[in-house]
Formats: C-alpha cells, structure tokens, sequence
C-alpha cells in the first residue's frame, strides 16, 4: 500500500522536473540571485576578514605607538622647558645678561628652538627656523593670559611642539618648539611596514580562503562528477567512504540516492524489455495471419481490403515501436557496447542513403574524401536511416547531406525543406515519445517518436553531439548537425 501511494507523486514530481522551461526559469533565477560562486564567496569571505582584522591591528598599533612616542617626548619636553624657563626667569631678576645672551645659554639638547618674549621684543635663538610670526595665536593668548600651554602644529614642512610658559605677568613669557621630524618619519616608516603588513595578510588570507574553499567543494566536485558519469549511463558509479563523520553523512546519502535510482531505472528497463520481448511472439502470429489474409486480399470487399491496410500499417509501426523500445532498455541498463571500426566516411554516408532508398546531393568539403573515421558501422548506419526516415515522415525528405572535418571529428549535417523546427522544440525533439507539433496527430505518416531518441543516444555513445537547426531567416527547413570525433589522419 504504501508504494502504491507514494509511487504517482514520485512520478508527478519527475514530471514535472522534466518540464524544460521550468527547468529553464529556474536555472535563470539561481544565475541571477548568485552572482558569484561558492568558491567564490568562500575566498571573499576570508579576504574581508583578513582586510578587516589587519585593519584592526594596524589602527590599534599605529595609534598606540604614536601616542606613546608623542607622550613620551612631551613629558621630556615639558620637564626641559619647565627647568629653562626657570633659568630665564632666574636670569631676568639678575639682570646680568642680556635677554641675547640669556636665550644663548639654554641647554636644548634635543635641537629646541627657543623663544623668549619681552613686553613687544622677541628674542628667537634661530629666527630663520622659528621666530616670532611662527608662534601660533592661540597659544600666545592663552600664555600671555597667565596660563602655560603647549600646541603641536607644522611650521613650514617640520612639525613642532611648542610649548608657552608665562614669566612675568603681562610682561615676558618663554616658548621653545620642539622638533617631531623624527617622531613623524618613524611613524611614516611604521605605517608605511603596517601597510605592508596587511597586504600580505590580505593575500595570505585570499590564499588560506582558496585552499579552504578546494578543501571544503572538494567532495561537491567529486560528487559533481559523479553525477555527471551517473547521467551519462554510468549507474553503478558511487564515491568513496570519507573519513569525516559529516562528509560521510553525505557520500553515504548520495550512495544511496544513486543506488535507489540505478535500481528504478534498471527495474524500469527490464520491464521495457521483458515487455517487449513477451509482444515478439504475439506480434510474430499477427504478422503471419496478416500474411495469409493479404495473399487473399483479391477476394475481399472494398471495406474489408481498407480495414486491412489500415491494420498493416499500424502492425508495421508496433513491430517498430517493440524493436525500438528493446534498443531503449539496453541504453538504459547499460548493456550497449560499441564495435568500432575504422572507415571512409564519404562512401558510408554514400551506401547508408543508398539503402534508405534515399539519394540526396552529398556535399564534401577539401579533404573529406578518403577520410578514415573510427566508430560503430551499425550504429551509425541507424542514425542516417532513422534521420531519412524522419525528414521523410515531416520534410518530404532529405535535400542534402554534407560532409566536414571540424577539428579532430567530423560532421554530418543533414538538410531538408520542410516547415522547420520551432526554436522551443529544438532540445525536446530529441527526447523519447517526443513527435513535435508536426507529429501531433497518429496518422499514416507519423512515428512512435523514438527515432531521434535513439539517434541521439547512438551520437551520445559515440561521445558526440546531435542538434537541430533553421535553414532559412523565416525558420523553414532544417538542419540536423552530427558531430562525433575519432577521425583517423
């Protein structure tokens, strides 16, 4: 009961997966909702966070190296200016010296630049590196206001610490400016080897991401592949047990799924087949009673001899719809193997037309002629037939057969004048029971719609491809395109 009920929606659900325009849309929004690979994104991802935690570590670093060398030579700075500005004020109440040679005398052994304010004289000890003009407004108010100050700025291209201390009340003050060029060109020289620092943390990380990203799609590529193999008739293909407990939760699921589908298809197949084998012997005493009433087809009515050619007929289409159901089984449980021969190819196409019964032009390009190609005889004998018989039934036959080399392989086009194949059928043409709009209707003229299935199975096993294409700009006649490799030189 329960296989019963769950085998319609299984098959509901192939269905509708069949659908190719669904398939179509859905493969169109997945290309448009993901831009970028797994693979892709997995590398982005570790290039972000590597650009991110660099970023990080060199904004962390740079400012507290900064503010530990700034702190450090302002606090040596200030005790420095502190004891020269009391040496100056000393030196002032002594009144010995004058404010020149006052200025003269300051011990300044990191190369300060001092600067000492009288009333509206200023005694620079370099007025060509810092004089009077250079002391910043806002830093002489708040000095002369009573309050000492200090003020970090560039003078020119050097950056300064000056620092203000107020002597006499409204009356001196003492600045000294102290170089940063050597702090400045440390710090340029530490960010300059950050930034170069995250750089190659950034490639390394875009590096690790890389090597993950194959470590981690490594097993969806083998499964990827396996997949392929699995649609290409390879149904007893599995993957590997891996080691890891998540991985093997996987490989062991799509063994399973594999392993569930080879067993439907080769179930599937058999039944095909056994069927059609159990309809040979019914069909084998209908043709030969059919046989014995058309030796006396003379002797009955009008009505009678109707009714016997349409049951010869449709007795000639079931005797090939079981012969072409059989083919189909061994596809699909994988008993079909090739025989392959080498042989030219333009007098086999010539002899294949020739027993068909058809006789197009047969067009070769330079160097076709006496051409060796390697392949099954038989098989491909059964694709120019089975394509005749098709232009035959829709495209009152083949008009021209031509003949190329493209690379290593060759290619065989086959054309007609019929009405054409509408672009949306040009892939489901190909596909079994598939008869297009022109084979919509059962008639005497159509087939059971497994002729192009078949050819595109015999192509497929040969490793080549089968297509279809318009003739004409308005989509009238057609094209049918084989291109199979293995052409001996």
């Amino acid at each position: 009961m329960a296989t019963t009920d769950v085998a319609p929606a299984a098959d509901a659900e192939l269905d509708e997966i069949e659908d190719e325009p669904r398939r179509r849309r859905l493969r169109g929004t997945l290309r448009d909702d993901r831009r970028f690979g797994l693979r892709a994104r997995i590398v982005m991802a570790f290039v972000l966070g590597a650009l991110l935690l660099s970023g990080l570590f060199v904004t962390v670093a740079y400012t507290l190296t900064r503010n530990n060398l700034l702190d450090s030579r302002e606090s040596t700075s200030l005790r420095i200016v502190g004891r020269n500005a009391s040496a100056v004020l000393q030196a002032l109440n002594v009144a010995e010296r004058t404010p020149e040679e006052i200025v003269a005398n300051l011990s300044t052994p990191t190369g300060s630049l001092p600067i000492l304010q009288i009333g509206s004289e200023w005694v620079p000890l370099d007025p060509l590196n810092f004089a009077e003009a250079d002391v910043n407004s806002e830093l002489l108010s708040v000095v002369i206001g009573g309050e000492p100050a200090q003020m970090r700025y560039r003078v020119g291209s050097t950056p300064y610490l000056v620092i203000g201390i107020p002597l006499i009340e409204d009356d001196a003050a003492y600045f000294e400016a102290v170089p940063l060029r050597d702090i400045d060109d440390t710090l340029r020289s530490l960010g300059l080897a950050l930034a170069g620092g995250a750089a190659i943390s950034v490639f390394a990380g875009a590096g690790l991401g890389w090597w993950a990203a194959r470590r981690v799609l490594l097993p969806l590529d083998d499964i990827g592949e396996a997949a392929v193999a699995i649609s290409a008739g390879e149904l007893d293909t599995r993957l590997e047990a891996e080691a890891d407990r998540d991985l093997g939760r996987l490989t062991a699921s799509f063994n399973l799924m594999a392993g569930t589908l080879q067993q439907r298809i080769e179930r599937d197949a058999r039944f095909a087949s056994e069927v059609s084998h159990e309809l040979r012997s019914p069909l084998m005493t209908l043709t030969a009673s059919l046989e014995v009433l058309h030796n006396q087809r003379d002797e009955m009515p009008a009505r009678a001899q109707t009714a016997l050619d349409l049951l010869e007929t449709d007795l000639d289409r079931f005797q090939q719809l079981v012969e072409d159901l059989l083919e189909i089984s061994r596809f699909d449980v994988g008993s079909v193997a090739l025989q392959p021969s080498n042989f030219e190819i333009t007098e086999f196409v010539r002899q294949a037309l020739a027993v068909t019964g058809s006789s197009p032009e047969i067009v070769h390009a330079d160097g076709v002629e006496g051409l060796l190609i390697h392949a099954d005889k038989r098989r491909l004998a059964r694709v120019i037939a089975n394509l005749v018989d098709n232009a035959n039934k829709y495209a009152d036959g083949v008009t021209s057969v031509e003949i190329e080399r493209v690379g290593t392989g060759i290619r065989i086009s086959l054309t007609d004048e019929g009405p054409g194949v509408p672009e949306d059928e040009q892939l489901a043409i190909f596909d079994r029971f598939s008869r297009g709009v022109a084979g919509g209707s059962r008639g005497a003229g159509t087939g059971v719609g497994l002729g192009l299935a078949l050819v595109a199975e015999h192509i497929r096993l040969h490793g080549g491809t089968v297509s279809v294409e318009p003739v004409n700009d308005d989509g009238t006649g057609s094209r049918f395109v084989i291109d199979m490799p293995g052409v001996l030189v």
